[in-house]
């Protein structure tokens, strides 16, 4: 009867210390994760609610663990409620979605009075955080772009200097399309190039319009958010 009572009965009562306390360490927590997602940010779509939603999602995700207490029947109540509601603002970036669950685990931590997990977790993960952002790990489209260019069919010696030229500037390139342009009359080209190194734009453009038969020359170098 006892151990039903305990785990369906009343939970704790949490003093107004305690509480402010716990609150208090997720709100500056949680702030700090949302510095460092600002600090970090390269997308081209910023979001200043975004930004707020970390802060204030630790908090209820606080609020809530501290009202749950010990209390099972308490939590599978919430837990239901919780279910019932859908949250239908897209979330297009993977990475925007792990410092949401962050802010959201140091809420849980601060609410369950794991100071400990909340504060090193934090540390550890803004650490990281800009870690990434600042190391070349895993950016591997740096001088990646998307060329193209117009030319008459039927050319081999033309072909044969764009390849020179691309060879001279890129370490890699791949015809990805080719299609009819004015009436037929030209064909357009699109490759997709990996310079050799960023300052190889200006010799790679300034090759091809040395080649009397190409016309219309674009080159579109990609950004490290941007998938060509």
């Amino acid at each position: 009867m006892e151990e039903f009572l305990t785990v369906f009965g009343p939970g704790r009562v949490l003093g107004i210390e305690q509480i402010l306390c716990a609150i208090s360490a997720c709100f500056v927590l949680t702030m700090s994760i949302a510095t460092v997602y600002q600090w970090t940010y390269r997308g081209l779509s910023y979001s200043r609610s975004f930004v707020h939603t970390l802060v204030l999602g630790g908090l209820v995700s606080c609020m809530l663990i501290m009202a749950i207490g010990n209390n099972l029947a308490r939590g599978l109540g919430i837990l239901g409620t919780l279910a019932i509601i859908r949250f239908r603002t897209p979330i297009r970036d993977p990475r925007d979605i792990i410092f949401l669950f962050a802010c959201l685990a140091i809420g849980i931590a601060s609410g369950a009075a794991v100071f400990s997990v909340a504060i090193v977790g934090t540390i550890l993960f803004c650490l990281a955080a800009v870690y990434l952002h600042w190391s070349p790990f895993a950016s591997r489209r740096e001088y990646e772009g998307l060329l193209r260019f117009i030319m008459p069919p039927d050319q081999p010696e033309a072909e044969e200097k764009i390849r020179e030229v691309l060879r001279h500037c890129c370490s890699a390139y791949q015809l990805i399309a080719m299609r009819e342009a004015v009436q037929g009359d030209v064909l357009e080209y699109s490759y997709q190039i990996r310079l050799i190194d960023p300052s190889y734009q200006t010799d790679l453009l300034e090759g091809l319009h040395g080649i009397e038969e190409v016309s219309d020359t674009n080159l579109l170098m990609q950004r490290s958010t941007v998938e060509i």
